[in-house]
């Protein structure tokens, strides 16, 4: 198998690295060579090897590979802010052939990528185009990550249409989130009903990523 999955959100701040380490988890269970991608973050970390993303990290330690640091995370932005602002800020571009390009190294070593992307499905990479735009060329089906918090239909069932007008929408993770949403099992309920996806599983409140069941058949049924 070769596959890859890129994983959005409804928004920033949702656990898109929560789902996408359980995902990760979940895979390697099954036997697969997985690798994690984080293509741009902002908001890194001045460490002694350069800068470093606490998100991209994380991918990497899940997976448990070797692979260098600037290959997981071609883009590493200091400013906690849009990542193409950063860019132009850091006069440095984001270029997709340089993204393309450390994915499809990746892709070349694995089974399956799971790549993370920075905020929603329409962040900006330039003045001109967005993530949604860079995943629709390259065809990759598409995991939701859904936070459970006030909004979060909305939001949910904005970000599945404009996902669906694109690409596959594969599925969708739930994710708890402090303090707790009031009602959530019938918001939960109320998505699984409207959302176009099967619901993979759902994150609990401050459970480690590597506990979560998942229900990976969804991912591979197109």
């Amino acid at each position: 198998m070769r596959s890859t999955i890129f994983v959005t959100g409804t928004d920033t701040g949702v656990g898109k690295t929560h789902a996408a380490v359980a995902l990760i988890h979940a895979l390697r269970l099954q036997g697969h060579r997985v690798c994690g991608y984080k293509p741009v973050a902002s908001g890194c970390a001045v460490t002694p090897d350069g800068l470093r993303n606490a998100d991209a990290l994380v991918l990497q330690a899940a997976a448990e590979n070797d692979e260098p640091y600037d290959v997981i995370n071609p883009y590493a932005f200091a400013p906690a802010i849009a990542p193409h602002l950063a860019a132009i800020q850091a006069a440095r571009p984001i270029e997709r052939c340089v993204l393309d390009a450390a994915h499809d190294r990746l892709a070349q070593r694995y089974d399956i990528v799971v790549v993370e992307g920075a905020g929603g499905w329409l962040v900006p990479l330039d003045e001109a185009t967005t993530f949604a735009d860079w995943i629709a060329e390259r065809g990759w089906p598409v995991l939701l990550v859904v936070g459970l918090r006030l909004g979060c239909i909305n939001h949910a069932l904005l970000t599945a249409d404009a996902i669906q007008r694109r690409t596959r929408l594969a599925g969708w993770i739930a994710n708890h989130l402090p303090p707790g949403q009031a009602e959530w099992q019938a918001n939960l309920d109320t998505l699984r009903r409207r959302l176009p996806a099967p619901l993979l599983g759902c994150l609990p409140l401050g459970a480690e990523p590597a506990a979560a069941a998942l229900d990976l058949r969804a991912l591979f049924d197109c």
